[in-house]
């Protein structure tokens, strides 16, 4: 794991006390003068506080990326990409991990927080799972990740640091508990069980159907009726039939 650099706290600190300056001038002016709150004002500040503060340190960290952009791939140490990444994980470690896990967030609503972060999501897709680095994540529609599924779209090994992106297609469901590693490509239709690890790089064809540790195909989605066969018996946890031996 590489060193954070004193630049790269400086400039986040930075940020971060401009966010929390304005979350609480918001929540002061926007809530705390509402009449009538009586023994409730504080708790309505507090709450106040934190939904602008996660509000605006979200338009802040959108800002930055759009005026320094990071790139998919290696970042060398001590470019500006390297630079850029540390306030960016910054923002993740100090302030969105906390937001992503706390599971106080309807699943509906996560869909808004992650296309608030940068992931792209189609229509009718939701997520019950954690995106970290929503920035390198694209969903089609209708899709389902399940309960506690991760995508990690970027490489820390050793001091290797990258990102690749993870790009899931149309109608695809993801059991629950699933992790789904950094350059990974789902074709549409396709079906990953649960608790599968799916390697970096791999690439799942439309319609196929993978399961294990790590993930492997298993068989296909036949005519829009579901897994069939010993596929349907692993994903489900139960052992497949063996065929009479005569």
């Amino acid at each position: 794991m590489r060193r954070m650099r004193w630049t790269a706290i400086g400039w986040f600190a930075l940020l971060a006390g401009v966010v929390l300056a304005a979350a609480l001038a918001s929540a002061w002016h926007g809530a705390g003068l509402l009449p009538g709150l009586g023994d409730f004002r504080g708790i309505v500040i507090a709450s106040a506080a934190i939904f602008f503060t996660y509000l605006y340190a979200i338009a802040a960290l959108r800002a930055l990326l759009a005026l320094a952009p990071l790139h998919m791939g290696f970042i060398e140490a001590g470019s500006r990409q390297e630079f850029r990444y540390q306030v960016y994980i910054l923002s993740y470690l100090f302030l969105f991990n906390s937001l992503l896990h706390c599971r106080l967030i309807p699943i509906p609503l996560m869909r808004l927080v992650y296309l608030a972060l940068g992931a792209r999501m189609g229509a009718n897709t939701h997520c019950a799972g954690i995106m970290f680095d929503p920035l390198f994540v694209t969903i089609g529609a209708n899709s389902l990740l399940g309960e506690a599924t991760l995508l990690i779209p970027h490489v820390i090994e050793g001091t290797t640091l990258a990102h690749y992106p993870i790009a899931i297609g149309n109608d695809v469901t993801i059991g629950a508990r699933a992790l789904l590693l950094a350059g990974v490509t789902v074709g549409d239709g396709a079906i990953i069980g649960a608790n599968a690890v799916v390697l970096k790089d791999e690439r799942i064809g439309a319609g196929e159907v993978w399961g294990g540790i790590p993930a492997r195909l298993l068989g296909q989605v036949r005519n829009g009726d579901g897994v069939q066969g010993a596929a349907a018996a692993t994903l489900s946890g139960e052992a497949p039939a063996v065929p009479a031996m005569y």
